[in-house]
């Protein structure tokens, strides 16, 4: 299963950059990625990371969720739990589940995160994805999360607006996962 995903993760990031009309070089320059890693993920030869993906994500003008949309799929307004796209990030075991319903006209991505006892994700600033806010809803656990040079400390209950464009770094403190979840507004696209 996992090495289905892979796979199947190279084979989009392949067709959308080709889709564009972008060369590896193109997509290394625009996302920070080198070219070899992005070569070796299209080849199913290594996994993205969290942050990896969304770099090379927002380069091809996408959210994470929107990656994973199921194009296949016809449009419903509804979104059934055992039809969400899961994934897990390689290095720190982070899950998500694209909760969002696929291919609705929305500006909107809804996005269930399992965060693990001490993991830490770091998404830099990033040019393509400027003008993207995002809400962060925590249900469980604690997460610390620094935007700029401000950390905040959630506690079950507590919500964050912040900017996508600008980076920040998700840290769970904490000795249990952090569930939350994550509202992303790409704002007009």
């Amino acid at each position: 299963m996992e090495q289905e995903l892979q796979q199947a993760i190279g084979v989009r990031i392949r067709t959308l950059r080709l889709e564009k009309s972008l060369t590896l070089d193109d997509l290394a320059n625009a996302s920070g990625v080198s070219r070899a890693m992005i070569s070796r993920i299209e080849r199913a030869e290594a996994s993205p990371t969290a942050s990896l993906l969304a770099r090379v994500c927002a380069a091809l003008g996408l959210s994470l969720s929107e990656f994973f949309a199921d194009e296949a799929q016809a449009a419903s307004p509804l979104s059934r739990r055992q039809d969400q796209q899961v994934w897990r990030d390689p290095e720190t075991g982070y899950m998500r589940r694209a909760v969002s319903p696929s291919g609705t006209a929305s500006d909107i991505d809804i996005v269930d995160v399992e965060f693990p006892a001490g993991a830490r994700v770091a998404f830099p600033p990033h040019a393509a994805s400027r003008g993207m806010t995002q809400h962060v809803w925590l249900f469980d656990g604690e997460l610390e999360m620094t935007v700029g040079e401000t950390v905040h400390r959630l506690k079950p209950g507590d919500c964050l607006f912040m900017p996508v464009g600008d980076g920040h770094v998700f840290h769970n403190p904490g000795h249990a996962p952090a569930r939350y979840c994550v509202v992303l507004d790409h704002g007009t696209r």
